[in-house]
């Protein structure tokens, strides 16, 4: 039986514990993330803490909706029992709410084709070999921007100030999407730091000979996989290879302890192309995104 919990009613140590050991866990689905990164949340709980569907929601004009989090990759539905039946989550989910829009993560995509349900696509690189052999599958292009980037001197920085990341972030990147507002920075700068202090993830920034900082990029460590949860370059200083440089030296550090380096994903073919170009391969996932709104209520969410 499925039943909604709220937020405040939930067994957080039951919680977690199924997100930690479940066949989908993802950082993204604890407790502790989604109380910084969420407006609100709740959850769709079978029986016992067996599966659970963590649901961030919000409310506009009285109505209350499914949304996804700024800095969230994957949600969707955890279990220990990978061959879990979800359509009772979406029917649940669908009782609670007339507006839907979340991130189900790459372990549910093998759902069948739902009308609500819209693929999407992500870049991962498989990392367990020796980085010279990663290297080798690195294309031409990526390979031409990291000779360039040892001709520039470029230096590379562990743990740098998170603050340093965002402000770049937000000078170059942030520009272009203007529907990221101040608000949504300052959750990333908590999130960042919570992520500091419970070690798992770190900031690398990449710098040029004048000291100016050029590329940074945050990644979140769990389990087997790294992501780039957040990356930015100065955009006015990038003619020696310094994202590429970036991510390079991310790849070269975690391939020792791990197996899958995670792009963060996107289904853009300019940005998808690049990720691939370093040997990685296409993953795909599905969103949900349903509307049953009444018809004069529609509008609001388009």
């Amino acid at each position: 039986m499925i039943t909604y919990v709220k937020r405040k009613d939930l067994d957080v140590v039951k919680y977690d514990a199924c997100v930690t050991n479940s066949a989908q866990s993802r950082v993204y689905a604890f407790s502790w993330y989604l109380d910084i990164v969420a407006d609100n949340w709740d959850v769709l709980v079978l029986d016992d803490y067996e599966a659970v569907m963590p649901v961030p929601w919000r409310r506009k004009f009285g109505v209350k909706y499914a949304y996804p989090p700024f800095w969230t990759l994957e949600l969707g539905v955890f279990s220990k029992d990978s061959n879990i039946k979800f359509q009772a989550f979406f029917t649940t989910l669908f009782d609670r709410f007339k507006f839907v829009e979340s991130r189900l993560n790459t372990n549910n995509s093998f759902l069948k084709s739902f009308p609500f349900l819209l693929e999407k696509q992500m870049q991962i690189l498989e990392i367990k070999n020796d980085y010279e052999s990663i290297f080798e599958n690195y294309r031409s292009d990526r390979k031409k921007d990291l000779r360039k980037a040892v001709k520039a001197d470029l230096i590379e920085k562990w743990n740098d100030d998170p603050d340093k990341l965002i402000q770049l972030f937000k000078n170059n990147v942030g520009k272009r999407t203007p529907f990221i507002v101040d608000k949504d920075y300052i959750v990333l700068r908590e999130l960042l730091l919570k992520c500091i202090e419970n070690r798992v993830g770190e900031v690398l920034s990449i710098y040029n000979t004048e000291g100016n900082i050029v590329a940074s990029g945050f990644f979140l460590k769990h389990k087997n996989t790294v992501t780039i949860l957040v990356s930015s370059t100065d955009f006015k200083n990038r003619k020696n290879g310094e994202n590429t440089f970036l991510i390079d030296r991310a790849i070269f550090k975690y391939q020792q302890n791990y197996k899958f380096f995670h792009f963060g994903g996107s289904s853009m073919s300019s940005i998808a192309k690049y990720f691939l170009s370093f040997g990685a391969e296409t993953k795909h996932y599905q969103q949900i995104k349903c509307n049953n709104l009444p018809f004069l209520l529609k509008w609001f969410k388009r």
